[in-house]
C-alpha cells in the first residue's frame, strides 16, 4: 500500500464540502487520481483514528487556461467525499 500521506493531498473547505459535514457527517479531500476508494478508505482511517463507512469519487477534468500566448490546461484531479461513522469527527474540519 502506498504511504497515507501521498494519497491524502489536501482537505477541501468550500461551501459545500461544509454543508456536507453539518448534514451528512461527510468531509472533502483531494486525493492523488491513482488512488482507488478502499485505498483512500485506509489513508484516512490511519491518518486521522475514525472509522470511514463510505467513500465517494468525483474525477475533475482540467480547464483550459492561457487562450492566446501558451495556450495549456489544469491537470486531472480526483476529489473523494468521505463519510465517517455516526459520531467520528476529523478535528481540522470541526476549527474552519
Amino acid at each position: 500500500m502506498k504511504d497515507p500521506r501521498t494519497i491524502i493531498l489536501a482537505p477541501i473547505f468550500t461551501e459545500k464540502s461544509m454543508l456536507l459535514k453539518e448534514k451528512n457527517n461527510q468531509v472533502c479531500f483531494w486525493v492523488d487520481p491513482s488512488a482507488n476508494k478502499i485505498e483512500i478508505k485506509k489513508a484516512v482511517e490511519e491518518l486521522f483514528k475514525v472509522k470511514v463507512e463510505e467513500v465517494q469519487t468525483i474525477r475533475v477534468k482540467g480547464k483550459p487556461k492561457g487562450r492566446f500566448r501558451s495556450p495549456g490546461k489544469t491537470s486531472l484531479r480526483k476529489k473523494a467525499i468521505v463519510r465517517l461513522a455516526e459520531g467520528q469527527t476529523i478535528e481540522f474540519f470541526e476549527t474552519v
